[in-house]
C-alpha cells in the first residue's frame, strides 16, 4: 500500500491504479457481515433488488409477495453493529400494491424521486418515490419477466420490457405508451439488459435458446443474434445453430464497460460475448447451476482488477473472474435459494435476497492490523 502511494506522489503511477488495487482487494476479502442486518420486512423470497446509482444509499427489494420495500444502507448510529432500516413500503395494505410477484424494481438513473416496478401481474409501474403512488401504469397481455432502463440514455426514455409474449415492448416514459415492439423472439422475453455504454443498444434473452443485440433506432432492429458455436454449423446440429445456450436463456449482464455481455441459461452454462461482434469467447466457466424457471438476476464489479461476476448458485453466491473464468469463492450465509444480488461499488459491497425471506449485506473483511515491533519485544 505505501508502494503505492509513494509511487502515486511521485508521478510514477496512474492515479487509478491504486484504486483498482484496493477495490480488489476488498472484493476479495467479501464476507457475510455479522454487524450488520438487513431490517426482515418481506414475508416471502426477495426476487429482485438494485441501489440507486446517484449516493448508492438507498435500496429497492421485490419479493414474491408483491411487496416492495425502500432501505436506507446508511450508519446513522455510527456503532459498529447496526441495522439498515427500512425507510417506507408498499405493502400488502397499500391501494396501488402489486398483486403478484415483483419480478424487477430498478431506481431511474437519473435522481431517487423515482423507480419501477414490474410483476407476474402483468404491470409495470412508475413511481413517485416521495408520495409512494404510481405515477403511471403499463398493462401488458401476459406476465412480465423484467425490465430495464438505459443508465446512459440522454435521448429517450425507453424501457425496455420482457413478457410471456416473444415480441419485446418499448414503453416511453415521454408519451406514456408503448411506442415501438421489437419482433423475433419465438418464446417469452425472460430478461432484457441496455448497454451501459450505448444509449439505442438492448441485449434480450429468451425461453428459445437465442440472446439478441438490437439498435432501437434501425427499421429492422435486430443487430445480432448471439451464436455459441461462432458460426461453425458444422460443429452443431442445424436446430442449434444461432443458438446462445442448450436451453431456456434468463440471466443477462453486461461488464460496467459494455465492452462483454454476460448470459447464463438453464443448460448450467454462463457465457461471456464480444458485445461489438457478438462472438462468443469461450471463457469456461464450469457448471454455473441454474434451475430458475423464471428471471435470474446476477451482478458484476466495478472498478477492480480483474472484474468479477456475482452469481445466485442454489443457496450460495459464486464469484467468478469475469475473463478468466476462475471461480474465486463461494459465499455462504443464506438458509434457501438465492435469486438476486447487487453490488454497492461506491464500497465494494454485496447484497443478496433469497427464498428465505432474508436480504444480507456481504463486506471487505477488515485489514489484518499490523504487528508492532515494540509490542513485540516486550
Amino acid at each position: 500500500m505505501l508502494a503505492f502511494i509513494s509511487a502515486r506522489q511521485a508521478g510514477l503511477d496512474d492515479p487509478l491504479r491504486l484504486r483498482r488495487a484496493e477495490s480488489t482487494r476488498r472484493v476479495l476479502s467479501l464476507e457475510l457481515n455479522k454487524d450488520r442486518d438487513v431490517e426482515r420486512i418481506h414475508g416471502s423470497g426477495v426476487n429482485t433488488l438494485d441501489i440507486e446509482p446517484v449516493e448508492g444509499r438507498y435500496m429497492l427489494s421485490g419479493g414474491s409477495d408483491g411487496v416492495i420495500v425502500l432501505y436506507d444502507l446508511e450508519n446513522f448510529s455510527r456503532k459498529p453493529c447496526y441495522t439498515c432500516k427500512a425507510i417506507c413500503s408498499v405493502g400488502r395494505s397499500h391501494p396501488d400494491v402489486h398483486k403478484f410477484s415483483v419480478e424487477t424494481v430498478q431506481w431511474y438513473p437519473r435522481d431517487t424521486g423515482m423507480f419501477t416496478s414490474s410483476s407476474f401481474d402483468k404491470t409495470l409501474k412508475i413511481w413517485d418515490t416521495n408520495t409512494l403512488q404510481p405515477a403511471d401504469v403499463f398493462n401488458f397481455e401476459g406476465t412480465v419477466y423484467s425490465h430495464h432502463m438505459s443508465p446512459v440514455a440522454t435521448k429517450h426514455c425507453l424501457i425496455a420490457v420482457g413478457t410471456k409474449s416473444p415480441q419485446v415492448q418499448l414503453c416511453d416514459l415521454k408519451s406514456g405508451s408503448c411506442s415501438q415492439i421489437l419482433q423475433g423472439h419465438r418464446q417469452e422475453v425472460l430478461a432484457v439488459a441496455w448497454s451501459p455504454r450505448y444509449e439505442y443498444v438492448l441485449a434480450t434473452a429468451s425461453a428459445d435458446s437465442r440472446v439478441k443485440l438490437w439498435d432501437v433506432r434501425r427499421a429492422s432492429g435486430c443487430l445480432i443474434t448471439l451464436d455459441q458455436y461462432n458460426g461453425e454449423k458444422s460443429k452443431a446440429s442445424s436446430e442449434a445453430a444461432n443458438t446462445a445456450h442448450n436451453g431456456r436463456v434468463n440471466g443477462l449482464c453486461f461488464t460496467s464497460d459494455g465492452l462483454h455481455l454476460l448470459t447464463i441459461g438453464t443448460d448450467d452454462r454462463m457465457r461471456l460475448w464480444n458485445s461489438s461482434s457478438g462472438e462468443n469467447t469461450l471463457v469456461n466457466y464450469g457448471k454455473v447451476c441454474n434451475e430458475s424457471r423464471k428471471g435470474l438476476k446476477f451482478t458484476t464489479s466495478t472498478g477492480c482488477d480483474p472484474e468479477f461476476a456475482f452469481v445466485p448458485y442454489d443457496s450460495t453466491i459464486a464469484v467468478y473472474t469475469i475473463y478468466s473464468g476462475e471461480l474465486i469463492t463461494i459465499l455462504r450465509g443464506h438458509y434457501n435459494t438465492v435469486d438476486c444480488c447487487v453490488f454497492q461499488p461506491n464500497f465494494q459491497e454485496l447484497y443478496s435476497g433469497s427464498k428465505d425471506c432474508n436480504i444480507l449485506a456481504w463486506v471487505p473483511a477488515l485489514r489484518e492490523p499490523m504487528p508492532d515491533e515494540d509490542a513485540a519485544k516486550v
